[in-house]
């Protein structure tokens, strides 16, 4: 089993790299065919589900998916533990069945996880809760398939940039740390130093609650009209945080996504009719 997942991961490392659309460590998608975007999915396996559902890739090759933090929460082992890496693993399954179809991108507990920090989520330190969950399975295996999984977090891309200017990442740098943001990180190799503080990465995948000078300044930095993030919770699913700015959420049963035609050019009221609840996809 062990070998078999160690495959599994390295060919995802190699489908991230190998994306067609990827330069650097940013996904450009050309005027074409349908984005599919979903927020944090965070271990509900019943979401992803139906994530793939919708899509339907095999069916559809004119769709792409974007999908974002993925670890840390979901069910549980008897023994209390996170087994939300099983639907990590399923993620790159699917990452590999359509290589430039399937877009994974960085978010702060994939950051997390590869720099072994402590992540808090629902009272839980959940790095913690699941390694011990890997290592149960795995047993002498885990350290390796852990360090493999840690390889793959690293591959993943930072952001999408679609050519009707809607620009996809897990968050953006918060109002105090923007001006530490430098954006040629998207254009060069990603280093172990960039996802931790201060890191252009670590910005970019852990800041909150920006405001509307935040993101008309990073709008015009980054050339795009309109930001899709996740990371910030949503209870209802999602939400309009400013002129320019929809955070979508997956981890939940009122989570949602977000269906947009990459050949037109939306207003913000426009977007918000294109986000349709999960609990609707049978």
């Amino acid at each position: 089993m062990a070998q078999t997942i160690l495959d599994l991961l390295k060919k995802g490392i190699e489908a991230n790299h190998a994306d067609k659309f990827r330069k650097g460590n940013l996904v450009s998608l050309p005027p074409t065919g349908m984005m599919i975007v979903t927020g944090d999915i965070h271990g509900h396996r019943r979401n992803f589900e139906r994530i793939l559902t919708y899509a339907d890739l095999e069916n559809n090759p004119q769709r792409h998916l974007l999908l974002q933090e993925i670890i840390h929460g979901g069910p549980e082992n008897e023994y209390g533990e996170c087994l939300s890496y099983t639907v990590l693993l399923d993620a790159v399954r699917y990452k590999i069945r359509f290589p430039d179809r399937v877009h994974i991108i960085m978010g702060n507990h994939d950051t997390a996880f590869i720099t072994d920090g402590e992540v808090m989520k629902n009272g839980k330190e959940m790095n913690r809760s699941m390694c011990s969950a890997m290592d149960r399975e795995y047993g002498a295996d885990g350290q390796q398939i852990k360090q493999a999984m840690k390889h793959f977090l690293f591959s993943q891309p930072l952001a999408v940039r679609c050519a009707n200017r809607i620009w996809l990442s897990h968050s953006l740098p918060s109002n105090r740390k923007a001006d530490q943001f430098d954006k040629t990180i998207m254009d060069r190799p990603l280093e172990p130093r960039d996802i931790v503080k201060p890191g252009s990465a670590y910005l970019l995948t852990w800041g909150r609650n920006h405001d509307q000078l935040l993101l008309d300044t990073m709008a015009e930095l980054l050339d795009v009209d309109f930001f899709i993030l996740g990371h910030q919770p949503q209870p209802n699913g999602w939400r309009v945080a400013g002129m320019n700015l929809i955070i979508l959420a997956c981890e939940h049963n009122h989570g949602c996504l977000m269906r947009f035609n990459m050949e037109k050019t939306y207003t913000i009221e426009e977007l918000m009719e294109k986000i349709i609840q999960l609990s609707s996809i049978e």
